[in-house]
């Protein structure tokens, strides 16, 4: 059953991590209602999450590439600066943090809650664009001032079902940035801060990885990185053209229907 369970919760992963609804806050709430608790479980939730990650590595692998040229030049668009700027306020906080997030975010009554917040910035974010030219058209307008400030949005997917992809969108457009920029522009700095914050985690719960649960990481990893191949082009672009309140008012819809039928 366990297996299944893996399968379950990597095509969630897989479906759910390209667009501003939270992967990490779905697969708490499936994993609520598939009775997957405990150390183990949240281990399992971050490690599954790497498989989607890879499937935008593959996607965006030439640009990757590029940033090993090292061209910091004024006509180099998205160079690696650009990268380490959006990764350092979220990654410091997650580090020092860590235990915390454990503790109280990452449980599925926080991300109830994670989903309404996140859902009102969002729509805050779209009213704030109406009429507003972008300094920034697409990622490789993008400046280290807008990547740093974005960067700093990230740290509200600290927060369990906030949504990186809803706080780093929301954060671009707050910045100057057009929504298909701030979304190129988070697709690429997830791989990085997921490789690391699945690193952290690995480290930190070490004690708790057992040879018998590898196969188990194993088939959810490998599940979400399919699916993901799947839908990552396909959600890639409907990211770049829907408005986010309808993610939003979706975030309220299902924060709404497991309160009623789960938590009461």
């Amino acid at each position: 059953m366990d297996y299944i369970k893996a399968i379950i919760l990597g095509i969630i992963e897989g479906l759910t991590e390209f667009i501003p609804v939270s992967s990490t806050g779905h697969m708490i709430l499936a994993a609520k209602l598939l009775d997957f608790v405990g150390e183990r479980a949240t281990v399992f939730e971050v490690v599954v999450q790497l498989g989607a990650v890879l499937a935008v590595f593959v996607l965006y692998f030439k640009r990757f590439v590029g940033f090993l040229k090292f061209d910091f030049s004024k006509n180099s668009g998205l160079n690696l600066i650009h990268i380490i700027l959006g990764m350092i306020p979220a990654g410091i906080l997650g580090v020092l943090l860590h235990g915390f997030i454990k503790d109280y975010l990452f449980n599925y009554k926080s991300v109830l809650v994670a989903l309404i917040v996140g859902g009102i910035l969002m729509i805050f974010a779209e009213r704030y664009q109406k009429g507003r030219l972008p300094s920034a058209e697409t990622v490789d307008d993008i400046t280290y001032k807008q990547a740093f400030g974005i960067g700093i949005f990230q740290i509200l997917a600290l927060w369990s079902g906030f949504s990186r992809s809803g706080s780093t969108i929301s954060g671009g457009i707050f910045m100057g940035t057009s929504q298909k920029a701030a979304a190129d522009f988070t697709f690429i700095l997830s791989v990085p801060m997921m490789i690391g914050a699945t690193g952290v985690d690995l480290i930190k719960s070490r004690d708790l990885l057992v040879p018998e649960d590898y196969g188990l990481f194993a088939v959810g990893l490998v599940v979400s990185f399919i699916v993901g191949l799947i839908a990552v082009t396909t959600f890639i672009n409907l990211i770049k053209k829907l408005k986010l309140s309808w993610f939003a008012y979706y975030r309220f819809a299902l924060a709404a229907v497991f309160f009623l039928f789960v938590v009461l």
